[in-house]
């Protein structure tokens, strides 16, 4: 069965959510300046339409903190995105800006993984988070979240990986000795999300 969809909408000043796509499709039909996108949740879509209905917003997430993601679907490689809660680049608080692409991610030299990803940019959120002293980290990656970032990682995989996870457990322990947070949270929520995950 497939998932339920929340529309919002915003026609002039009217906006609105509505968990049916064929009533949507009525309101926005046809209508200049109309704005509508489809979510996970209703929340999600109510959150979309009080940041202004702006199609750069993929996603808002609930709460402050810096989320992570890694993606492969822009077919050049391995990119990484780390955001703030409404979506906004921070790499370039730790990456010079000729390493950032137009919308602020960073490209990843061929051959890297999507996991060598999600653990890079797992420490750029941790380099991010105890600088500005945000306390709360979120990513989707279940194997970098609850593996690599505390150092349990296989001694089969490359000794680059090995070395990264250690510097990442290194940066997790103080952030978390510090008060800090991670938690993981579906891609689909994730305001870093590059979109293309499978759910």
């Amino acid at each position: 069965m497939p998932k339920k969809k929340f529309y919002a909408y915003r026609v002039g000043e009217e906006k609105g959510v509505t968990g049916n796509w064929g009533e949507c499709a009525e309101i926005v039909g046809g209508q200049s300046g109309a704005r509508y996108k489809s979510f996970e949740s209703e929340d999600e879509a109510r959150r979309w339409l009080e940041a202004g209905a702006d199609y750069a917003i993929k996603h808002i997430a609930r709460e402050p903190g810096i989320y992570f993601d890694a993606g492969t679907g822009g077919g050049n490689g391995v990119e990484i995105s780390v955001t703030d809660s409404r979506g906004h680049g921070l790499l370039h608080r730790v990456l010079p800006e000729d390493e950032l692409s137009a919308y602020g991610h960073h490209l990843l030299e061929r051959g890297r993984t999507n996991n060598f990803g999600e653990l890079l940019a797992c420490k750029y959120a941790l380099q991010i988070a105890l600088e500005t002293g945000m306390e709360k980290i979120f990513g989707d990656s279940k194997l970098v979240l609850d593996f690599w970032s505390k150092g349990h990682i296989k001694k089969e995989m490359d000794g680059e990986t090995i070395a990264l996870a250690g510097e990442v457990a290194k940066l997790r322990k103080k952030f978390e000795r510090l008060g800090g947070h991670m938690s993981r949270i579906s891609g689909g929520a994730n305001p870093a999300d590059l979109g293309f995950h499978k759910n």
